[in-house]
């Protein structure tokens, strides 16, 4: 275990590890009772008859549903580039040492975090685009909320890195933009990836959202469906596919965080830097 992770906490002993199988084993059961409920009480009121689920025999359903998945997966990466560059924007403003740059960048990231995703989008769909461009006025949307919460946490991961590291590096002479490239980047790209990964589920979550000025994603399609009395109105079994695909979506993106993370373990350079810059403040500090 390196020093790092030796602050943070301690290692469980045999009493702790035992008591957490128990906790893990509780929260199993009682999830299974929660889906066993949930699947009879589905059954009990016909929702698994073949009469609802026949609607995804038709091909021109799977297309639809496929060309509004398509619509999803446009709309979360047009947001997500657009966030994760505005957080980094306007965290690298946050963290500047020139107060006229610092604090306008606080105003803008404490007020589109405050302000309803919801709203936004309504704002800019309205007001400042043409209505034609729907795709755009939902990107902008998850940009201005997703990529406030970024800054913030692209903010505090660079913060939460000791001081006393960027200290011994700037007394080796690296310039601000070297000290951050190569020292603080690398150790707060493992603190901050769980936090990202996260909001970039938040955000192709929200991509529903789009369905409020009617953008072709993937909930916009299935909720034509709801209503269809040609196949029984199968709003649960539309409801239950769109959820699967959306879990699939977000696993999809857990399986990239853990091999990115996995690669950055194994990347000697992220270890490697802070390291000898903690060693080159202890020298400093013996030689005074």
């Amino acid at each position: 275990m390196n020093r790092s992770t030796a602050v943070l906490f301690d290692v469980p002993g045999p009493r702790s590890r035992r008591r957490y199988r128990i906790y893990g084993v509780v929260a199993i059961v009682l999830v299974g009772l929660a889906l066993w409920w949930l699947i009879g009480r589905l059954a009990d009121t016909g929702q698994f008859h073949s009469a609802k689920w026949d609607v995804f025999t038709y091909e021109q359903v799977r297309s639809d549903l496929l060309a509004g998945l398509k619509n999803t997966l446009k709309a979360f990466a047009l947001g997500s580039v657009l966030a994760l560059a505005f957080g980094t924007v306007f965290a690298a403003g946050r963290l500047s040492d020139h107060v006229w740059l610092r604090w306008p960048s606080r105003v803008v990231v404490e007020l589109f975090r405050a302000i309803p995703l919801v709203i936004m989008i309504f704002l800019i769909y309205y007001g400042l685009t043409d209505a034609q461009e729907k795709l755009w006025s939902l990107a902008l949307g998850l940009m201005l909320y997703n990529g406030s919460v970024l800054a913030e946490v692209f903010r505090a991961g660079i913060e939460a890195v000791p001081r006393g590291q960027s200290e011994a590096a700037f007394a080796l002479g690296l310039r601000k933009s070297q000290v951050m490239r190569t020292i603080l980047l690398p150790q707060a790209l493992r603190t901050m990836l769980p936090a990202i990964l996260s909001q970039l589920v938040v955000l192709l979550k929200d991509t529903a959202l789009g369905f409020l000025i009617v953008y072709d994603e993937l909930l916009d399609q299935g909720k034509d469906l709801f209503d269809d009395f040609q196949f029984e109105r199968p709003v649960i079994p539309v409801s239950i596919v769109i959820a699967l695909i959306y879990i699939a979506m977000c696993s999809l993106l857990s399986l990239l965080a853990y091999l990115l993370d996995r690669h950055l373990r194994r990347s000697p350079k992220s270890a490697d830097i802070p390291a000898a810059a903690e060693d080159a403040l202890e020298e400093l500090g013996s030689t005074d």
